[in-house]
């Protein structure tokens, strides 16, 4: 298994400094992870500085609350993928979901995978964040199965902001409501090289974490707040 491409070495912390955010694209060279994932302010610098390798950029749209407009998501979209993100996590409107509004959930999603599929040279991947830690199975279910049929790649477990991270029970219970179709992504709380084998077992494809490095090293974990 080549752990090292799970991974979306993760730096979303509201005093992330550029030192900081080219450390962080220093280490996805050096071990080859698949993306890192960084707020929108930061798109151009880590494109810039991962320009011709392997590792994407993934940017986060709507975080953490997820509860602006939809075109407001987009707009985010949009200017993350200019400046070359070429995948997109977003935050599902969970009030709405919760609220029952299952077509502004869709719409909202969909919203979102308009910008990501509206060039073909800059197609993006759109994982879409539930935010399990605030919702029922019922809602975890229900969410997951609104993300797959408006077409998104990839459903999400956490934002790593809010009262709970990744756990084992919703990456299976993930995984049972969209099938093998889609990947799943686990977030917040994975620290450890045992945490992230855990959730892949489990049905995860890919790990959103600050603590890449330690990982791959299986060394003791330095936390960032994700």
């Amino acid at each position: 298994m080549d752990l090292n491409r799970y991974i979306d070495h993760t730096l979303l912390k509201a005093d992330a400094t550029r030192a900081q955010i080219e450390m962080l694209c220093g280490e996805a060279l050096q071990y080859h992870f698949a993306s890192v994932c960084v707020n929108l302010c930061w798109a151009k610098l880590a494109s810039d500085l991962l320009t011709k390798s392997d590792v994407q950029v993934c940017v986060v749209v709507g975080f953490p609350l997820g509860a602006i407009t939809t075109l407001a998501k987009m707009f985010e979209a949009d200017q993350a993928i200019e400046a070359g993100a070429r995948e997109i996590d977003m935050v599902m409107n969970v009030g709405a979901l919760k609220s029952g509004l299952l077509d502004f959930v869709s719409n909202d999603i969909t919203g979102v995978l308009s910008s990501c599929q509206r060039s073909r040279s800059k197609r993006s991947l759109l994982k879409v964040i539930l935010e399990n830690c605030l919702l029922n199975d019922d809602e975890k279910r229900l969410a997951c199965q609104l993300a797959k049929g408006a077409g998104a790649n990839f459903v999400k477990t956490s934002t790593g902001f809010s009262t709970g991270g990744a756990t084992l029970d919703d990456v299976r219970l993930m995984r049972a409501a969209v099938g093998p179709e889609i990947g799943i992504k686990a977030a917040g709380g994975i620290r450890t090289r045992a945490d992230a084998l855990a959730m892949i077992e489990a049905g995860a494809t890919r790990i959103g974490t600050s603590s890449g490095v330690a990982i791959m090293t299986d060394a003791a974990p330095v936390s960032k707040g994700y």
